[in-house]
């Protein structure tokens, strides 16, 4: 069954932007790092990729091609920052990694096996699509349909 997780103070994203604070900072910490870790590298390879969009004449600035994309990644990184401490997401994020924690994850010989079994019948899958291939090209050739 799962239930609704609320939080003592209820607040919208907005407010929850201009604030400092870290929610909850001992709980969840592993799945919020890589969480905000993803939301950097994404926004910096983002901005990256806008500094040569960008051209020398952009607004009218000649150091536009710099500066707008450092605005957007100091943004972006406070963004990524407040947005795994707002207390609806860092709830969820919480709650993700004490179900991780209840996974029982499989030896490294089961993974071994079961790896060997889903390639095994991809290729058998492969094989057989490839030959159903050539009976209905042999097929469409026969009755002229193809050349």
């Amino acid at each position: 069954m799962s239930r609704e997780i609320t939080t003592n103070t209820p607040q919208p994203l907005s407010t929850s932007l201009f604030q400092a604070s870290v929610y909850k900072p001992a709980q969840g910490r592993i799945v919020r790092q890589l969480t905000a870790l993803a939301i950097w590298v994404i926004v910096a390879l983002g901005c990256y990729r806008l500094s040569f969009a960008i051209g020398s004449g952009f607004l009218g600035i000649p150091a536009a091609p710099t500066l707008v994309p450092m605005v957007l990644l100091a943004s972006g990184l406070w963004f990524g920052f407040r947005i795994v401490n707002w207390p609806r997401f860092a709830d969820f994020l919480i709650s993700v990694e004490a179900e991780m924690a209840k996974v029982t994850w499989p030896s490294k010989a089961e993974l071994i096996r079961a790896s060997i079994v889903v390639i095994v019948t991809i290729i058998i899958l492969a094989v057989s699509l490839f030959l159903f291939d050539i009976v209905w090209q042999w097929f469409f050739n026969l009755i002229g349909v193809t050349s």
